[in-house]
């Protein structure tokens, strides 16, 4: 892999990690810091609404930056954000630290895949695009599980210590091997009145509704797999990074599989993974007590969950096409906020006479919900063709 594809990789990998970490080590953090497993789970809404605020805002106004050292002074927010989550003396701070670490990611995302573009000859650029992705498949089938593991075994601040050193370490990496690049495409840099105009347009509402509402279910269940896994399930502490490690395979498979399919048929098989997930959600409700079904459970929502969001992601890109800068960035909003939801209603459900396991059975609710919108998309693409 080419160095400055490298660097970049490794950034979006250690920022993948960092985001979906607190899944494995959440019972720590609230043991350690004396707050209920509901409260802790707020630190995934914090991080959630971080990234929905900072993505599209922060995208706009640093439009006209040159993307090296703007990639830089991004990821500097996000290890700053992640060592003051290393040393927060209390709940409070560390709910601040975990919103900080969010407000920049979205537009690395963004800027890292248009300077993946930018480095890569005409006709390897979407190559070059899957390479810089592979950071974020790394980070949840390698990253989440060695994070928890490290939670684990030195204490829940080192995993986010681990987390911002990492990023430092490919920070500087980018300084050294990506290239001095210019500001974005000039339609980047545009007015900033016509990039917001694409939130008007009623078929971008209706894909980030899709990525939203079709992902808060899974969204739900993986913040709080660790205690679903050991109080539910009775497994023990040291078998979630392996569970979290099955997940991940699951996921790999998952986004190539949804590609594919995307490919295909794109919103149709949307529609058809979301009713898979679903089922099987309501299948680990229904199994949630027996260890073994769990286990195999974990790896199908895996392949599921990630299924879907090849297309979601095609379907954000093509109905924002005249924005392309905020594409990924709303992309990226919609899914946080499924985490900013998932991460309270999670904690509610957990805390309520349904108790923790129900949180599965309301995940194939609400992914059931974005089924329904799958469907009515569908049918709306259709419309004009039945009409003529």
């Amino acid at each position: 892999m080419p160095l400055p594809l490298l660097s970049l990789m490794l950034v979006v990998f250690s920022l993948t990690t960092g985001e979906f970490v607190i899944a494995g080590i959440l019972p720590d953090v609230a043991a350690d810091l004396s707050v209920s497993v509901a409260a802790a789970g707020l630190l995934v809404t914090a991080y959630a609404v971080g990234m929905i605020v900072g993505g599209p805002i922060i995208t706009i106004a640093t439009a006209r930056l040159a993307r090296k050292p703007l990639i830089v002074g991004l990821v500097a927010v996000a290890v700053l954000a992640n060592l003051g989550s290393a040393v927060a003396p209390n709940y409070a701070v560390l709910l601040i630290t975990r919103g900080a670490a969010g407000l920049v990611v979205a537009t690395f995302f963004a800027v890292a895949i248009a300077t993946a573009v930018s480095t890569a000859p005409p006709d390897r650029q979407s190559a070059a695009v899957a390479k810089v992705a592979l950071g974020m498949n790394l980070g949840i089938i390698l990253g989440t599980p060695i994070g928890t593991l490290i939670g684990q075994s030195f204490g829940w601040r080192a995993t986010f210590a681990t987390v911002g050193a990492f990023a430092a370490v490919a920070v500087l990496m980018v300084l050294r091997f990506v290239p001095v690049l210019p500001v974005l495409p000039v339609r980047a840099t545009g007015p900033v009145l016509p990039e917001l105009r694409v939130f008007a347009n009623r078929d971008v509402q209706l894909a980030i509704a899709l990525t939203a509402v079709g992902n808060v279910g899974l969204v739900m269940v993986f913040s709080y797999i660790a205690p679903l896994l050991t109080d539910v399930a009775g497994f023990a502490d040291g078998a979630v990074p392996i569970l979290l490690l099955v997940y991940g395979v699951g996921a790999v498979i998952g986004n190539f599989l949804g590609g594919w399919l995307a490919d295909k048929s794109l919103l149709p098989s949307v529609a058809g993974l979301l009713g898979c997930l679903a089922a099987a959600l309501a299948v680990m409700w229904a199994v949630g007590a027996d260890a073994p079904s769990v286990a195999a459970s974990t790896f199908v929502i895996g392949v599921f969950g990630f299924a879907i969001i090849p297309g979601m992601q095609t379907r954000v890109m093509a109905s924002a096409s005249a924005a392309p800068t905020l594409a990924i960035a709303v992309n990226a909003s919609g899914f946080q906020l499924a985490a900013a939801f998932a991460g309270w209603l999670g904690g509610r459900v957990g805390d309520s006479a349904l108790g923790l396991r129900s949180i599965y059975l309301v995940g194939a609710l609400l992914t059931f919900a974005g089924l329904a919108i799958a469907v009515y998309m569908v049918h709306r693409d259709r419309r004009p063709a039945l009409t003529v």
